[in-house]
């Protein structure tokens, strides 16, 4: 039996209308929610994985503990959304697994998915 491949199918922020012509009004300090959609390969489905994109001045300036988990954040040192779209990309393609089940739990390091914490 094959493996099942997630692929990227697009990306969406709730907070910014437009990824591609973006500017933040501080480029060393923001954080924002993206919303990676991932699919299996070869299929027309797609789920949710919630991540904040954030720079490392934001996090020192809002981080109220000494110690927090990192997970779902991805840490930029600016803002490029082609080079966030490759990380996502080749992130994904060490996250093959037997069921989709199993490819959304190792998705899920990164980004929280809409079915996380889901039961029937």
């Amino acid at each position: 039996m094959s493996k099942m491949r997630p692929r990227l199918k697009r990306i969406h922020s709730p907070d910014i209308h437009d990824l591609g012509s973006f500017q933040p009004e501080d480029g060393g300090n923001f954080a924002f929610l993206l919303q990676a959609m991932f699919g299996p390969e070869g299929t027309e489905g797609e789920e949710s994985f919630d991540i904040v994109v954030c720079t490392p001045r934001w996090l020192e300036q809002n981080v109220s503990e000494n110690v927090i988990s990192g997970r779902h954040h991805v840490i930029v040192k600016r803002y490029d959304i082609e080079q966030i779209r490759a990380f996502l990309e080749r992130y994904a393609r060490d996250c093959e697994a037997d069921t989709w089940q199993a490819v959304a739990a190792k998705l899920s390091r990164i980004g929280r998915w809409e079915f996380e914490d889901y039961t029937p």
